[in-house]
């Protein structure tokens, strides 16, 4: 079982919302523990100052979430849930960082 968190601006996003959406990304995140790389992520290929943590997103209809896993101390950190068009990624490497 991976230990699953999120920082604190994914508290707020998810909770802004719509319902059923919510409810889905819900799910998503809490099977994350016992599987946190499933068949409907990808992994995201940036370069990075780490090499602990790898990036992958999920989607979700037209939203992403944004995750990192972290398989030496068997842990999952939900960096950002976004929607896309017109999410890029952009701020992906800052989000890493935080995880420092």
């Amino acid at each position: 079982m991976y230990r699953v968190w999120l920082l604190a601006s994914v508290h707020d996003c998810r909770r802004n919302l719509p319902g059923v959406v919510r409810q889905r990304i819900k799910k998503i995140i809490d099977a994350l523990s016992e599987n946190p790389r499933p068949d409907n992520s990808i992994k995201l290929d940036f370069p990075t100052d780490t090499d602990s943590w790898e990036p992958r997103r999920i989607r979700v209809d037209s939203w992403r979430i944004v995750y990192a896993v972290d398989d030496t101390f068997e842990q999952v950190a939900v960096l950002a849930i976004r929607k896309r068009p017109p999410y890029d990624y952009d701020d992906l490497i800052e989000l890493l960082a935080e995880l420092e």
